[in-house]
């Protein structure tokens, strides 16, 4: 093998684990978003 060059299954792994950091990505959002709106309900 090359070095610097993945395997097969290292590039599948690799795109898995960015796919999956992806969505984590938009799940943190939604909760920071749903926190802003519960703490401003919460004020009132």
């Amino acid at each position: 093998m090359f070095p610097g060059k993945l395997t097969t299954a290292e590039h599948e792994e690799l795109k898995r684990l960015r796919r999956q950091n992806a969505e984590q990505a938009k799940t943190i959002e939604v909760l920071r978003k749903a926190a802003v709106f519960f703490a401003k309900e919460s004020d009132r």
